[in-house]
C-alpha cells in the first residue's frame, strides 16, 4: 500500500493523530483544554478595568480632558454601581466631566466636560450615576 506523507497509511490515522478523536475535550499540546483557556481569558478581561473606545479616546484628546487617578477610580466605581442596578447605557458624572458608558462591556463611549455639554440633554441612556 502507498504511504501518505509523514508515515500515514490512511486518512483515519491522520484524523486520529491530529483531531484526537478519542478525547471528548479539545486539548492543546500543553494539555490544557479550550474551555480552560477560554475561562482564563474571560477572567483576565473581567478583572481589567474600564476601557475607552476609540471615539472616547479621541474626545478626551480633542477636549484636553485628563483624568486623575482619583477621578478614574470614581469613574470605575460609578460603572460598577450602574452595573449593580442593571443599567446598560449609563451617564456617569465625575466632577465636571460627563461620560457615556456601555456598562456590560465596561467601555466608555464618549466623554465631555461641563462647558461642552451644551443644553445638558443626554440621550440613549437608561440610567445616570453622579460621583
Amino acid at each position: 500500500m502507498n504511504k501518505i506523507g509523514n508515515q500515514f497509511t490512511s486518512i483515519e490515522q491522520v484524523t486520529d493523530r491530529y483531531l484526537n478523536r478519542n478525547s471528548t475535550d479539545a486539548i492543546n499540546s500543553n494539555g490544557v483544554s479550550f474551555e480552560e483557556i477560554l475561562k482564563q481569558k474571560q477572567d483576565v478581561t473581567e478583572s481589567q478595568g474600564l476601557k475607552f473606545s476609540k471615539h472616547a479616546a479621541m474626545r478626551l484628546t480633542d477636549r484636553n480632558i485628563s483624568l486623575s487617578a482619583e477621578q478614574s477610580e470614581r469613574l470605575e466605581t460609578g460603572v460598577l454601581r450602574a452595573g449593580e442596578k442593571g443599567i446598560e447605557e449609563s451617564l456617569v458624572i465625575v466632577d465636571s466631566l460627563a461620560f457615556i458608558v456601555n456598562v456590560p462591556n465596561k467601555t466608555v463611549v464618549t466623554a465631555l466636560d461641563q462647558s461642552e455639554s451644551g443644553n445638558n440633554i443626554f440621550t440613549n441612556i437608561d440610567g445616570a450615576v453622579i460621583m
